[in-house]
This record gives structure tokens, C-alpha cells and sequence, in this order.
């Protein structure tokens, strides 16, 4: 679940990124789709820490988590707002902040082999 959720956070921060970089060539109708995906990444974010914490991640994650409900709060304060000289920037901070919580979710382990330093196994069975 964790996964799933850092992985929808992630994909739709780049969906994001694609819609405005379409909008900024000349596509004025992609403001209006990225306007409500802005919605559905607000969404996103909060389900994103909601499972952080109910999965007892450790402090960092759940602190950056919600470090990014704030960030993508004032992103889109900014855009509406037409401040696009903090929003552009944070926007580079979101997307940097939704890669990080999506790489602790895809590396963190738990269980005997995280908590005694233990090499644990990956996706492909190589131990790490």
C-alpha cells in the first residue's frame, strides 16, 4: 500500500510537471487540467501520509510527508495566484520531495534483516 501510494504521489508530480511545460509552449487549455490535477495531488499527498502513519513508518518519512501537504498547499497558493517566480521553484521542491518518500518506500525494510543491519534481499533476489 505504501508503495502504491509514494508511486501515484510520484507520477502525478510528473503529470503535473508535463502540464505545466505544456501549458508554458502555448497549450492555455492544459492550465485548466493542471489546475484540478493540483486537486487530486493535494489528495494525494494527504493519503500518502495517512499511510505513513498508520504503517508506523519511522519519524522522517511521515515528517517529510508532511512536509509535502504543505509545500503542494503553497504550490497551489502560488499558481493561483499567478506567483510564478516561487511557483516554478517549488515545484522542482515537490517533485524532489515526492522522489525521496518514493525511494524510502521502495528501500526501506522492516523486520529482523532492517532493524539488526542485515543485508536484505531486493526485487531480484541480489542481496543489497
Amino acid at each position: 500500500m505504501l508503495r502504491a501510494v509514494a508511486v501515484a504521489v510520484l507520477l502525478d508530480t510528473l503529470v503535473q510537471a508535463a502540464l505545466a511545460g505544456l501549458f508554458v509552449t502555448g497549450d492555455l487549455d492544459l492550465l485548466t487540467w493542471h489546475a484540478a490535477n493540483a486537486s487530486v495531488l493535494s489528495a494525494l499527498t494527504v493519503a500518502a501520509l495517512v499511510v505513513w502513519r498508520r504503517l508506523a513508518a519511522p519519524g522522517w518519512p511521515a515528517a517529510a510527508g508532511a512536509v509535502l501537504v504543505a509545500l503542494v498547499s503553497v504550490q497551489q497558493g502560488l499558481g493561483e495566484a499567478r506567483v510564478l517566480a516561487g511557483h516554478m521553484p517549488l515545484g522542482m521542491a515537490v517533485f524532489g520531495c515526492a522522489t525521496a518518500l518514493a525511494y524510502w518506500a521502495f528501500t526501506h525494510r522492516t523486520g529482523a534483516a532492517g532493524q539488526a543491519g542485515q543485508p536484505v534481499t531486493g526485487v531480484a533476489g541480489v542481496t543489497e
